[in-house]
């Protein structure tokens, strides 16, 4: 769970809570203020397996390693790495906190039949100007909502940012996801229920475990990268058809687990 934002306890913090980042750590170590490291992985973790044989990388890597040596503790995410460098690590459960679903409003403002499916197209992150939209214009039987802004006026193919409803609020409400293996939208499709088609990239850390969680506690099938860029989308689609998931198969515990730990911390 990589969010890049450094959580204080007070104006004149007792403890940072640093959600990996690991400069806030070494912030925390020159202000003379305990770090706790919050996420489901290290850049430590996600960088070694990069340009291994780099002396610039590796000296890089040494760097930030010592900065998490510097951390009191970290609260390890579920599912997460190892959370490398990090001398005390604590296990805490999942985190999510779903949207309630807007199903009904969100498909009449679209005009979606019910024997129509609503596919949300997010990669987090990752902007994607250029998709396969004239295969997606072919394929009858679902819509899509998308970020960004399709080339030309369509029927099939609808942009968020046109609607009252936030990511979040889409995710919650559509059919299936189509999305990459991300922390936040991978958890929460699971919390909700909801099935998920994702494209790998074979290069981040945290993935794996992210993707073991999606099928021992959720739905999911993979699309391969050159499927999804050449718009063969249709049969993992059919693949989710007719998928129902549990919502709330897996308990949400992590905000809990961690107030308890810092409480513990604290007393």
């Amino acid at each position: 769970m990589a969010i890049e934002t450094t959580a204080l306890a007070a104006a004149a913090p007792t403890v940072i809570l640093a959600d990996t980042p690991y400069l806030a750590v070494s912030a925390g170590r020159h202000a003379g203020i305990p770090a706790i490291v919050v996420g489901n992985f290290t850049w430590s973790d996600v960088l070694r397996c990069f340009d291994a044989t780099s002396s610039a990388h590796q000296d890089i890597l040494r760097a930030i390693e010592r900065s998490y040596a510097d951390a009191d503790m970290a609260l390890r995410i579920a599912p997460g790495l190892a959370l490398s460098g990090v001398r005390k690590v604590f296990d805490i459960g999942p985190i999510a906190d779903p949207a309630q679903s807007e199903r009904e409003q969100l498909r009449s403002s679209l005009g979606i039949t019910e024997s129509e499916r609503l596919i949300l197209v997010g990669f987090g992150g990752i902007p994607l100007e250029t998709l396969p939209w004239t295969q997606m214009e072919g394929l009858t039987g679902y819509h899509f909502l998308v970020n960004s802004v399709p080339p030309r006026p369509s029927f099939r193919i609808h942009s968020l940012s046109s609607l009252p409803f936030s990511f979040r609020t889409a995710l919650a409400s559509v059919d299936v996801v189509m999305t990459k293996p991300g922390y936040g939208t991978i958890v929460e499709a699971v919390a909700l229920g909801l099935p998920v088609v994702y494209v790998r990239r074979y290069n981040f850390a945290d993935e794996a475990p992210l993707v073991e969680f999606l099928h021992a506690h959720g739905q999911g099938h993979e699309l391969s990268r050159g499927d999804f860029v050449s718009g063969n989308w249709r049969p993992a689609l059919q693949a989710m058809t007719g998928i129902k998931t549990r919502r709330g198969q897996v308990l949400m515990t992590g905000v809990v687990d961690a107030t308890k730990a810092l409480l513990k911390y604290f007393q």
